[in-house]
């Protein structure tokens, strides 16, 4: 019994599964929170997308893909602010037609593109196929957005609930936004080759809404966010060893399942509330 249980620790792809998934963690929930709080999280979904022809273009001009992924992530996010500032149009309408433009000319790329290389790992993932230099590469993203993320927190939370008052007391506004953006690419770089473009979208989400459901203090959102994506990683990849399912999608419905119960919780707590004041 025992001996089945550890099974999926004998294989050197499920064991870069859990690395990858443990270091694409941190980021992406630390993330999560700031997008939830600043209700950016069209923006995430919009960067994930954008870089599909950056990813394209890459390997047409024989880069680092993570190179066309970062650039196409920053043109969609700059673009976006400039349309958003210079038009009547609000901004998550302007998201959904950049995203979906740049989207839409990746997907033309590539089908376009003849090659032996499984494009299509960058839309899905291919976390059971982690090389060591992906988790190098994760792990210095990781490293250095988590920092970042970590270190100027209290500036990135004033900035997200009101920039007025932060430029009031003289942080660097504009800064603070497009160190936001470029984090958000670079995160969704890192998670590349392990959940894809499409599942990235999850990670940069539902843990903020998770931890926001569950605890009022941000600094305890952090954490939440934090462990919730590490336990739902872990089981996810765990379970997919033995229903034989893709493990990126598994740890996404994970994450679904833990919104719901954070969400009839929260629900529970306010019909409580309720009732105690009348």
């Amino acid at each position: 019994m025992l001996e089945t249980l550890l099974q999926p620790f004998q294989f050197s792809f499920m064991t870069h599964a859990f690395w990858i998934m443990a270091i694409v963690s941190i980021p992406t929930s630390l993330l999560s929170c700031y997008l939830v709080l600043k209700g950016w999280s069209l923006m995430g979904d919009a960067i994930s997308h954008a870089v599909l022809p950056g990813v394209v273009v890459a390997y047409l001009l024989n880069i680092p893909l993570i190179i066309g992924a970062f650039c196409a992530g920053m043109l969609c996010a700059l673009a976006t602010g400039f349309l958003s500032e210079n038009s009547r149009v609000k901004q998550d309408t302007v998201m959904g037609i950049v995203f979906s433009g740049m989207f839409g000319f990746g997907i033309v790329l590539y089908t376009k593109v003849t090659t032996d290389v499984h494009l299509d790992h960058i839309l899905f993932g291919n976390m059971l196929g982690v090389s060591s230099d992906n988790l190098w590469t994760a792990g210095a993203i990781s490293l250095g957005v988590s920092a970042l993320l970590l270190a100027k927190r209290r500036d990135l939370l004033l900035q997200s609930f009101d920039p007025i008052q932060a430029q009031a007391v003289g942080l660097p506004v504009g800064l603070l936004h497009y160190g936001m953006l470029a984090m958000i690419s670079l995160t969704i770089v890192a998670t590349l080759s392990a959940v894809g473009i499409i599942l990235s979208i999850g990670l940069l989400i539902a843990p903020g809404a998770i931890a926001f459901l569950v605890t009022k203090r941000f600094e305890h959102m952090l954490v939440v966010s934090v462990l919730v994506t590490f336990v739902s990683g872990f089981l996810g990849i765990y379970v997919s060893f033995f229903i034989d399912s893709a493990p990126a999608p598994t740890i996404i419905l994970i994450l679904t399942g833990f919104f719901i119960a954070a969400f009839l919780r929260a629900a529970k707590l306010t019909r409580q509330a309720t009732k105690t004041q009348t």
